[in-house]
């Protein structure tokens, strides 16, 4: 039987779990992230979800509104803190202390057929997930629009994106916490004074230079033609990073499998961002799947502007 309704897509990974396989084997490993993926999928039924499918190391579901999606979401990431917190109670190994989640969720028509879901809704759930950060929650408009106004406070706007696949851009937000406007992040420095009222920032990458104001983020960088900085190298993700603009500094997320490296001005420290994030400040070189000190890897030059005739780059 096949149903047409109004539904908000949830879709829901864990990362990290490579480094599980590493370190614990296949079989154990396994048993790990099956668990976890099963405790989970238990904060859909409890949130009157319906649960489409498991995906290995992530799930689909479906629900009616959008509140009962978010508090699905929600509980997810508090079981997965949880799990986390007593594995490190219990010694456990650093693959289970370095898991991550990430969910993303999407509102529109879905079609119900067989068991699965398709449509609009769907893809753009799936497709919006590469660009979430560890233990992010993406949302759309849509999603947004669909809750009270004391839950639509939570978010924060990343403005408009493209997604892969997809030739129109969505409106996204982030659900509020490490990332709030009035808490920026710190870089494994400690923490940073912002510059005097940064304007802008400059990447550069062999003979491509692109300027963009602050009010023009969030930005993707990768391979796919969708990414607002295109890098066309085969070691660089579709959707590799993201920069952010957030209480009033630039800030850096990794969203690939091989990493992200930044190393600031002449210093020869450089910084791993394994699915992990820091604030851009100053200038340096961000390398895309290997070290700004790799001769082989992509890297491109940022510098964080403070002048009054910057000029941004529209795209």
């Amino acid at each position: 039987m096949t149903r047409i309704s109004e539904r908000t897509v949830l879709f829901a990974d864990l990362r990290g779990s490579t480094a599980l396989y590493e370190t614990l084997g296949n079989a154990e490993a396994t048993s790990v992230v099956t668990h976890t993926v099963t405790v989970m999928a238990r904060t859909i039924p409890a949130c009157n979800g319906q649960l489409i499918k498991t995906l290995g190391d992530g799930l689909m579901a479906v629900f009616d509104d959008s509140v009962s999606g978010l508090r699905s979401a929600g509980m997810m990431h508090e079981e997965l803190e949880h799990l986390v917190s007593r594995g490190r109670e219990h010694g456990a190994s650093p693959g289970l202390r370095a898991l991550r989640l990430q969910v993303a969720l999407a509102r529109g028509e879905v079609v119900e057929m067989g068991g699965d879901c398709f449509g609009d809704a769907v893809n753009v759930a799936a497709r919006l997930l590469d660009h979430a950060g560890d233990n992010e929650t993406l949302i759309t408009g849509g999603v947004l629009s669909d809750l009270p106004a004391d839950q639509r406070a939570r978010f924060r706007s990343l403005d408009w994106m493209h997604l892969r696949g997809r030739a129109e851009p969505v409106q996204v937000h982030v659900l509020g916490g490490r990332r709030q406007a009035d808490a920026a992040p710190a870089t494994q420095f400690g923490p940073i004074e912002p510059s005097p009222d940064p304007e802008g920032i400059r990447l550069a990458w062999h003979d491509m230079v692109r300027v963009y104001a602050a009010e023009h983020l969030p930005i993707t960088l990768g391979r796919s033609p969708q990414a607002t900085f295109r890098l066309e190298d085969s070691k660089v993700s579709r959707s590799h990073a993201r920069i952010d603009w957030t209480g009033g500094t630039f800030h850096l997320v990794d969203l690939s499998y091989n990493g992200t490296y930044v190393r600031f001005g002449t210093s020869d420290e450089v910084i791993s961002l394994r699915r992990g994030s820091c604030t851009l400040h100053g200038h340096g070189v961000i390398g895309l799947g290997g070290a700004p000190t790799d001769a082989n890897a992509p890297t491109l030059r940022f510098d964080v502007l403070s002048i009054v005739d910057t000029v941004p780059h529209l795209v």
